[in-house]
């Protein structure tokens, strides 16, 4: 774990060069990761689950939910942009889980081709088709005793989703060219960069499968509604990447640090880490500089991604608190998940904040999804 401090003389974000400004927590729990181990500050059980960094408003509720979502079987649906976080998100609810000594089997729903979905999920028997010389163990059968990760579910085909909506309902699954049903005790979890509520609507999505994986929804923030954690990235990233270069690099400029806090990173926390790593290699100098992180100029005519509101420094049932509540709404079209994630709150901050205004909470108008 990682504790960060700022650096109060704002000239560099120094990453090596001061010990003060990023100091290790040793883990004096026996277990490899422990129910005290998921802080605001960094979760990390190994190099793969660098994303989990951060201590804004929105990460905290991230890992709060993280916590708590682990301690029971419900399916989970993890929302959030491209690069976000969402597949860490799931490994770590999967490592602190009862399932920790099972298996992860990760499914990315968008890169399997059409013909071989069914065949790759639910597995099936020899001779079920041409070219099936033997029998094939499907990935949901894999991940019997532990967690199944179906990464943009939104992709699955209508006829699998029924498929996958009675192994949610029963538990159990049929290999093609099988005729006894197989229990799979598995968690399912679920993810999506597209809206499943507009993918309902326009029929491309079932209701009621979406319904089964929403039990427990989790949103990953995007990095421009994280402003206060991109200092903290930047630093623990240029300190893991420059030590696996071997390079001394201890920070970066000032004009690379405004850069950092302006660009509208639409490649989330991945684009912020590929960055990072082409100033290390690239860079000459102890300090990387703007051309160093060879970031393109955000295209002109489209305007930058709202940023995350500071919520945190309005008072509580302030005018200030009402407006930035209303703008929100109405940006997002009454949409309570987009707003919340908008204002960098929980959906129950939300309702508590529309409650502190009376006047206003009484005609407010909002949608679940």
């Amino acid at each position: 774990m990682v504790t960060y401090h700022r650096n109060s003389s704002g000239a560099a974000w120094n990453s090596s060069s001061d010990n003060r400004h990023l100091q290790p927590i040793p883990d004096n729990s026996s277990s490899a990761v422990s129910n005290d181990s998921l802080t605001a500050g960094q979760f990390e059980k190994s190099d793969h689950q660098e994303f989990m960094v951060g201590e804004c408003p929105a990460m905290k509720e991230v890992f709060y939910r993280i916590r708590r979502f682990a301690q029971c079987d419900a399916p989970i649906l993890i929302s959030g942009e491209t690069g976000t976080g969402k597949e860490l998100a799931a490994q770590a609810v999967h490592q602190r889980s009862s399932r920790a000594k099972g298996p992860f089997i990760a499914i990315n729903c968008a890169a399997l081709p059409a013909s071989l979905i069914a065949s790759e999920l639910f597995g099936y028997e020899k001779g079920a088709f041409t070219g099936a010389a033997g029998r094939k163990i499907g990935l949901i059968e894999q991940a019997n005793g532990g967690t199944l990760f179906l990464d943009e579910i939104g992709d699955l085909p209508l006829d699998l989703q029924g498929h996958l909506l009675r192994f949610l309902q029963e538990q159990t699954i049929t290999r093609i060219g099988g005729h006894l049903p197989i229990q799979v005790d598995a968690r399912v979890i679920s993810a999506s960069h597209v809206q499943l509520d507009e993918a309902m609507i326009a029929g491309t999505f079932r209701h009621d499968l979406f319904y089964r994986l929403n039990v427990l929804p989790l949103h990953m923030p995007a990095l421009r509604e994280r402003e206060s954690d991109i200092e903290l990235m930047a630093t623990f990233f240029l300190r893991k990447i420059s030590a696996e270069f071997g390079r001394d690099v201890s920070g970066f400029t000032a004009a690379t640090q405004n850069l950092i806090r302006s660009y509208p990173w639409p490649g989330n926390v991945r684009e912020l880490i590929a960055a990072i790593r082409r100033g290390v290699v690239m860079g000459c100098e102890p300090l990387i500089s703007e051309e160093d992180l060879g970031l393109q100029p955000h295209p002109s005519g489209q305007p930058a991604p709202p940023r995350k509101l500071a919520t945190q420094r309005l008072r509580a049932g302030s005018l200030q608190e009402r407006n930035a509540l209303q703008q929100a709404l109405a940006r997002n079209h009454h949409n309570v998940t987009k707003a919340a994630a908008e204002l960098g709150v929980s959906r129950v901050t939300l309702y508590r904040m529309a409650k502190r205004h009376a006047e206003f909470g009484g005609t407010l108008h909002i949608r679940e999804h």
